[in-house]
């Protein structure tokens, strides 16, 4: 794992920032340390591969258990992100090499390896690149798809912000199984939450993979205990599904160092179910939501419900 300290090589922007308190987390949220045979095998195979893994990167508290299972999501581009966003804690900075050519089929052995039915891919961003790495992407999903046919792929994007909109068809035409951008968090909270995006570019970026192939799933997900209101969520919830967003994702924010942006409340899980019923009541077609949910967390199973939850929707079983 990945020194959670903030050396100011990591993270430069946050280094000389006052800390903020880290509250005890409560019973609902803590979870095993990693460790055992299983999460030991994946760890060896991504060190082979050379890949690095946002499991790592962002200290994600479910490591062990996915490792133990030979899970992992990959994250290409390297492992320096150039967006500064006060929740996270991805080294940030200029992004010291160029694209590696060699690292999509590095990322489609490693998923033949591990056996993968369902693997997730995602990146740091980058913005020194002229289309935000996606060919990069794309030569990634098509490397994944020819070694191992049999495996669906789940892309967490960027927001390409800064980008010629065109380069996502790139993306949406070498065909992913699910198409994810989280939105992150609510609008009101995204000059210290997530200064370097914008809250209607990214809604706007989920709708338009829609319009480009309909029958692609589109996914998104937040972060609640950053500062929202209920209300709040809830209008994301109506935004997300007017721009025609299939699965809904909402996991407990988790302050990764005391420069970070600090835990406004532990959400209890009573709070999650609430969400939950309300996003399915909105019309969403899954939706995974407590205080462990992250993006990639059972994204295997949840991508087979969210399948079946279509299938029956349109009468095919």
């Amino acid at each position: 794992m990945r020194d959670l300290k903030i050396p100011e090589q990591r993270h430069p922007e946050k280094a000389r920032k006052p800390d903020n308190a880290q509250p005890k987390k409560p019973s609902w949220i803590r979870v095993k340390a990693p460790g055992g045979a299983g999460y030991a095998a994946t760890a060896r195979i991504m060190r082979e591969n050379k890949l690095v893994t946002v499991c790592e990167e962002a200290g994600c508290p479910n490591v062990g258990e996915c490792w133990s299972q030979g899970h992992a999501t990959m994250m290409i581009m390297g492992e320096v992100c150039t967006r500064a966003c006060t929740f996270c804690n991805i080294a940030t900075g200029k992004p010291p090499e160029a694209l590696d050519a060699f690292e999509p089929g590095r990322v489609a052995d490693a998923v033949a390896k591990l056996g993968l039915k369902h693997v997730v891919i995602t990146s740091v961003d980058r913005d020194d690149i002229n289309d935000g790495g996606a060919e990069h992407f794309a030569q990634t999903i098509r490397a994944v798809r020819h070694r191992s046919p049999d495996t669906t792929i789940e892309i967490l994007t960027p927001d390409f912000i800064r980008c010629d909109p065109a380069v996502l068809e790139q993306i949406v035409e070498a065909r992913p199984d699910v198409f994810n951008h989280n939105l992150e968090t609510v609008p009101g909270l995204y000059p210290e939450v997530r200064p370097g995006a914008r809250y209607f570019h990214s809604l706007r970026l989920l709708q338009r993979v829609k319009e480009l192939d309909p029958s692609m799933f589109t996914k998104s997900g937040i972060m609640v205990g950053l500062g929202e209101d209920r209300q709040s969520v809830i209008q994301v919830m109506e935004d997300m599904r007017a721009a025609d967003i299939d699965f809904l994702t909402i996991g407990q924010y988790l302050q990764p160092t005391p420069k970070h942006h600090a835990v406004d409340r532990f959400v209890h899980p009573d709070e999650f179910a609430a969400y939950e019923k309300s996003a399915y009541g909105k019309g969403f077609l899954m939706v995974s939501a407590s205080p462990l949910t992250r993006s990639s967390y059972h994204a295997g199973d949840d991508f087979a419900r969210l399948r079946a939850a279509r299938n029956k929707k349109l009468g095919l079983g």
